[in-house]
């Protein structure tokens, strides 16, 4: 594990235990019993009784509807986009707790089967980016379904515990006295997180994630965004490579196609790493690497087509399958 991706997994690690503990320390819930927000502890709510009861007129009610709802919505949804638009999805690569399962999950299933998902069509290479076996042994199942469902059911407590006090909920599970509610909510919850966890993957990250699909939506309108930049013109470094940066890609996406064909990526950096380590004794070094700016700009305008579609002005090149490293960032 490299520097970059072990400080990935730090800040997955740190985000899913906050999204874990989050509603047991009151910082962050709705609760159902109460009907309004809590947030660190304090009841987040507009006041609706205290004006039903007169307590408060029409302009107090109008400022709370500002401060409490209006304001802090659009603060989030500026900050949320605002990073998108300029970094990409970095909360899915770096902090999502569903993210950070799934990846989880990609690994041993690697280790099972040689792929990432069932969707793929063929293993990958076998051997590492640094030239060590990666054998296979799909003894891996054994762990990789325990796993999908130990974390589909974590999952769907946890979430429960977002809508009714944590406390009971624990309670009530240790002590095996769900309510038919509660029960049913965990079932139901676990079993389609089991599913998307072994089967959906990077298919719900990709085509069902609200949080997700709007943050790519975003980056892609801003040009100078930060991007995974390929240098074209050293294409020839990769006649040697395995296409390791696109194995190892947790959303099955080529980090050297152009930005457009590149909008579910997640900022995650694990294609960079493989191509470093590929590279590791070419004097040029790596060819993937993170550009911005006027650099990302100019990327983006002077590859506008794959290689392996040229211009209808130009002469025809023969085609090479993707995998020679003929596409560009």
């Amino acid at each position: 594990m490299t520097p970059f991706e072990r400080k990935r997994v730090l800040y997955q690690s740190g985000f899913f235990i906050l999204f874990v503990f989050a509603p047991v320390f009151d910082l962050l819930r709705f609760d159902l019993t109460q009907a309004h927000l809590i947030v660190f502890g304090q009841p987040w709510t507009l006041g609706l009784d205290d004006y039903l009861a007169g307590r408060i007129n029409n302009t107090q009610m109008a400022v709370n509807i500002l401060l409490r709802v209006i304001v802090p919505i659009l603060l989030l949804a500026v900050t949320f986009l605002g990073i998108a638009w300029r970094w990409g999805r970095l909360y899915c690569g770096w902090m999502c707790p569903h993210f950070s399962v799934v990846d989880a999950s990609l690994q041993m299933k690697r280790k099972a089967s040689g792929k990432h998902s069932i969707w793929d069509k063929k293993p990958g290479p076998p051997w590492h980016p640094d030239g060590t076996p990666a054998p296979t042994d799909a003894r891996y199942w054994l762990l990789v379904i325990p796993f999908a469902l130990a974390f589909a059911f974590l999952w769907a407590v946890v979430l429960l515990t977002y809508l009714l006090p944590p406390a009971e909920v624990y309670a009530n599970l240790f002590n095996l006295t769900l309510t038919r509610n509660q029960a049913l909510f965990i079932g139901v919850g676990t079993g389609l997180l089991f599913l998307e966890f072994t089967l959906a993957r990077h298919l719900f990250c990709r085509y069902a994630c609200a949080a997700g699909m709007f943050q790519s939506l975003v980056w892609m309108t801003n040009r100078k965004a930060m991007v995974v930049g390929f240098q074209r013109d050293r294409a020839r470094d990769c006649a040697s490579c395995q296409s390791f940066c696109d194995h190892v890609c947790p959303m099955r996406l080529k980090p050297r196609n152009i930005k457009r064909l590149m909008f579910a990526c997640t900022q995650c950096g694990q294609c960079i790493d493989a191509c470093e380590i590929v590279q590791r004794d070419n004097p040029n070094g790596k060819l993937l690497s993170w550009i911005d700016g006027q650099k990302a700009l100019e990327a983006d305008g002077s590859q506008g087509l794959l290689a392996s579609e040229p211009a209808a002005d130009k002469p025809k090149a023969p085609s090479k399958p993707l995998d020679s490293a003929t596409t560009s960032t």
